[in-house]
């Protein structure tokens, strides 16, 4: 007994208390345990599911332009041009009403430049149709450019069909998914060139480690390998080069 019989009690460290001490440790690691776990089940099933979001995309935009090719007898020029044949629109703004956005369509002024005052509340509305779910990016910017050449599936303003792509549909590239730093507005008239695809390598900022989602005319969207050798992925550009496409 203390002699101050005013002082607090002792505290005991007693096997009571240890016991707690050491079931609160167990159930410490079990909630590790457990979030380890779900971890393991739950990533790989929501990776497979932005995967799954990206080649959707990519999809949507190639039903898009299957619509818009039954109407007009081709596919949309690379984008559209003024009176001195200065760009003005982009193909994905022709897309618009075949992605339900017919809306967005109805408030651009197609007379005016993409980048005209006059559009910039379109200009800055964000279409996740047009974004990798992967891709940290702009709001307003795309990932999906199509493939533009003298030789592509787009040509500046000169429209295309699919009686043009007599390499076959199954063997050329029309839309891909371009590293992060080479995304655009979707508005604007800009795309992707044989430059662009033949510089693409494992330093590039790509949303899917060493490799792209890439949609070939026939509406099937794959996975390139980044290093493909440089003669099949030029031959996949092109809709009438008559190349042997190797491996891909």
């Amino acid at each position: 007994m203390s002699e101050n019989p005013y002082s607090s009690p002792e505290v005991q460290n007693t096997p009571q208390s240890a016991r707690r001490w050491g079931s609160a440790l167990l159930m410490v690691f079990l909630l590790a345990a457990v979030g380890s776990v779900l971890a393991a089940t739950f990533l790989p099933l929501w990776h497979r599911g932005l995967v799954h979001q990206c080649r959707s995309n990519l999809r949507q935009i190639h039903l898009a332009l299957e619509s818009y090719h039954d109407d007009y007898g081709s596919f949309p020029p690379a984008y559209t041009v003024d009176t001195k044949g200065r760009p003005l629109h982009s193909w994905r703004t022709l897309l618009l009403p075949y992605l339900d956005q017919t809306n967005l369509y109805q408030q651009i002024d197609l007379s005016k430049p993409w980048n005209d005052p006059v559009n910039a509340q379109a200009l800055e509305t964000s279409l996740l149709v047009f974004q990798c779910p992967y891709g940290r990016m702009p709001s307003n910017h795309t990932i999906y450019l199509c493939v533009s050449g003298q030789d592509c599936c787009f040509h500046e303003s000169i429209p295309k069909s699919i009686s043009n792509i007599t390499d076959g549909t199954t063997n050329t590239l029309i839309v891909v998914e371009v590293p992060k730093d080479r995304t655009v507005p979707w508005m604007s008239p800009i795309d992707a060139d044989e430059s662009l695809i033949l510089e693409l390598s494992d330093a590039s900022e790509l949303t899917h480690v060493g490799r792209i989602h890439a949609g070939l005319a026939d509406g099937s969207v794959r996975f390139i390998d980044v290093n493909t050798d440089r003669p099949t992925l030029k031959a996949l550009l092109t809709i009438s080069g008559g190349e042997v496409v190797g491996e891909f």
